[in-house]
């Protein structure tokens, strides 16, 4: 059974919205990272788009995504001086976008329980859009994390971009780390 995926407007090669799961499949390699900035168990996930766009998502083992939590608040506002939702780009090149480097934070997350998260770029490279519909919908991030609920999408360089995945996870190496997590946690 095929179901639909919808793909943040920049990243799609073509005028329509929408591709079926084996399209998304084909054409996107889905990476992780792990232990963000040494911080357990806050997984992002990276989505790859063959013309090299990256789309920034959480990864399903995030926190957020645990345990019935429920969004308080999304905060783009990084600091006084720089808000993620101010980008403007423009072009064919994408001119304008706010650069970013693999640690850059792109929003902060704060739940009913007061947790607060920070989701990070993990790539360098420009930022093309954040998804302000997260802003007035939080559930999208909860109900789909990686088609509708994505943070932001981000377009490396092009020299960069045939590198950006070495050093993050493939889906199976993912899932020896949450492997090896659940066999700690079982031990503890």
């Amino acid at each position: 059974m095929q179901t639909d995926i919808w793909w943040p407007t920049a990243a799609l090669p073509a005028q329509s919205a929408q591709f079926t799961a084996a399209y998304v499949e084909a054409v996107v390699g889905r990476e992780k990272v792990y232990d963000m900035k040494g911080k357990p168990c806050e997984d992002h996930c990276i989505l790859q788009h063959s013309n090299r766009i990256c789309v920034v998502t959480l990864a399903e083992s995030h926190p957020i995504l645990q345990n019935g939590r429920q969004i308080k608040s999304i905060n783009y506002q990084i600091s006084n001086g720089c808000s993620r939702l101010n980008n403007k780009v423009s072009g064919k090149s994408k001119r304008g976008g706010q650069f970013l480097t693999d640690f850059a934070p792109l929003c902060r997350i704060t739940c009913t329980d007061e947790n607060e998260y920070t989701i990070y770029s993990c790539i360098r490279g420009r930022l093309l859009e954040v998804n302000e519909a997260i802003l007035e919908t939080p559930s999208l991030l909860l109900q789909k994390p990686s088609t509708d609920g994505y943070i932001a999408v981000i377009l490396p360089k092009f020299e960069e971009s045939k590198s950006i995945t070495e050093n993050l996870l493939s889906r199976e190496e993912f899932e020896k780390v949450l492997a090896k997590r659940a066999a700690s946690s079982q031990l503890s």
